[in-house]
């Protein structure tokens, strides 16, 4: 399919304009992500219409805790990424170069009927990063609005500003990884910028009623650092509120990084206590099994408002308004 967000240059290239890698694609060459391609002076996605895995999630795997909890999620995403990160969980996707032989060919509307029939509240672009197929995401959102769907997207929120308004719009929540306050991070381990993603969390925020939740990755001598963790607490606090809820989670041997350990479930305690202490209302620790680490508490009275062991959720002190049903203090949230 023909898409947009791109210039044309001399010689028949033409420069993407959808992330901040600017790729100068020739004639009959893919960008960076693999699923940009310049078609005879066109930009087309080569990815349009084509979903490499899909599943019924819990919403809390996204992660997303204060977003319709409970309900469940028609998961999917396609091959291909805009970053290079040696640590990826996903790997076998977003590194592909070509497509599935169980690859499923859905249009938007398709997608969005088959959520429904399966009962899940949401759609999420998951997986693989949906910036890079960003007019299949929100062709699909589209449909999905159309029939009560919402819409989620995860994302490493590495897109333009021209095209984030686009994309954004369309989105019902968000989960944006933030995987490391340190330029240096992002240009040693995803061949990437830090500022565009800070620039998107600040956009999300601020500009949209986008829900918005965050994810930062615990590697085990890369960001763990008790520095790195009060600075990144720190930017969040100063640039979002604390309200924005931080889900510490737990890296596994992967992909190029897989001679790293596992983090210890002491570093992501550690992590939570900074955060707490920072002033961070919401801190979750994920991919482990620490008790009480996804529970949802109150920040004035510590009533405990939804419990969680694994992916079941239990709601218990929160009244149907989003209010604490023992100090009535509003918690942040779409929860209807």
């Amino acid at each position: 399919m023909e898409v947009g967000f791109y210039r044309e240059l001399e010689n028949g290239r033409l420069q993407c304009e959808l992330c901040p890698r600017e790729c100068r694609i020739p004639d009959g060459k893919k960008g960076f992500c693999f699923v940009r391609e310049n078609r005879h002076g066109k930009m087309v996605l080569s990815t349009y219409g084509q979903t490499g895995s899909m599943a019924i999630d819990p919403i809390e795997k996204k992660p997303l805790n204060h977003f319709l909890p409970t309900s469940s999620v028609l998961s999917f995403g396609t091959p291909g990424c805009n970053l290079a990160c040696k640590h990826c969980q996903n790997w076998t996707m977003s590194r592909a170069r070509e497509m599935s032989p169980h690859t499923r060919h859905l249009s938007p509307a398709e997608i969005a009927t088959t959520a429904r029939q399966h009962g899940a509240a949401s759609v999420a672009f998951t997986y693989n990063d949906p910036v890079i197929f960003a007019e299949f995401a929100v062709d699909t959102a589209i449909a999905c609005h159309r029939e009560a769907v919402r819409t989620v997207a995860v994302t490493a929120g590495y897109i333009s500003s021209q095209a984030r308004p686009f994309f954004f719009e369309h989105m019902d929540a968000a989960n944006v990884d933030l995987k490391s306050i340190r330029p240096e991070f992002y240009e040693k381990q995803t061949s990437s910028q830090l500022q565009p993603v800070l620039e998107t969390l600040i956009f999300l925020r601020n500009q949209t009623q986008t829900w918005l939740e965050i994810t930062n990755l615990l590697i085990p001598g890369q960001n763990d650092s008790r520095d790195d963790i009060i600075d990144l607490c720190h930017w969040i606090l100063d640039h979002l509120g604390p309200e924005v809820p931080l889900h510490f989670t737990a890296f596994h041997p992967n992909f190029k990084m897989n001679y790293l350990p596992r983090t210890p479930d002491e570093t992501l305690m550690r992590a939570r206590q900074i955060a707490h202490e920072v002033g961070i209302k919401f801190v979750y620790l994920g991919n482990c099994r620490i008790p009480g680490s996804q529970d949802t508490v109150c920040p004035e009275c510590s009533h405990l408002l939804i419990s969680r062991s694994g992916y079941e959720t239990v709601p218990l002190g929160l009244d149907p308004n989003g209010l604490c049903d023992k100090c009535s203090t509003p918690i942040a949230g779409i929860w209807n």
